[in-house]
């Protein structure tokens, strides 16, 4: 239905375009979470849940890339063992960065989250959320499936 929409991302992902440079340097300038009007990339933010109604929130967020540093250890290792660099993570940067927009709205459900972009420091994800006990959201049976589906 919306194909063409993906495909103007993937292919501005692709060439690098100067629009989505442009977006970066404004998205850069904005706080790590960030409440917006509307979804980036509709096409996916429909796949997970979003519809233009109240109650239905969408927040750009900021994550830091780069691998995990570990403090060195004082004493009692040989160097071989330190273990101080190349240590990854378990948990993908999207999970976290969902896990850090629960924290900030702690009375809104995540539908979920999509990539939007990433430079040299940071990814960018937008999360869909939805307020639970919303009246236009508890009464839309559809919603109320979907926030069931997630509970569990």
């Amino acid at each position: 239905m919306r194909s063409y929409m993906a495909e103007t991302w993937t292919r501005m992902w692709k060439n690098n375009s100067d629009e989505l440079k442009s977006k970066a340097i404004a998205w850069r300038a904005e706080p790590t979470i960030n409440r917006i009007e509307r979804p980036s990339r509709l096409d996916r933010a429909r796949r997970l849940g979003y519809k233009a109604k109240q109650g239905i929130t969408v927040v750009r967020i900021r994550v830091g890339r780069g691998g995990m540093r570990k403090q060195r250890p004082v004493a009692g290792r040989r160097p071989k063992h330190l273990g101080v660099v190349h240590i990854k993570q378990g948990i993908s940067m999207r999970k976290v960065a969902e896990r850090r927009v629960n924290e900030k709205y702690p009375n809104m459900e995540v539908l979920g989250s999509y990539y939007v972009h990433k430079d040299g420091m940071y990814y960018w994800f937008e999360v869909i959320m939805a307020d639970p006990s919303h009246p236009a959201i508890s009464k839309d049976k559809e919603m109320r499936g979907k926030m069931k589906a997630f509970a569990k």
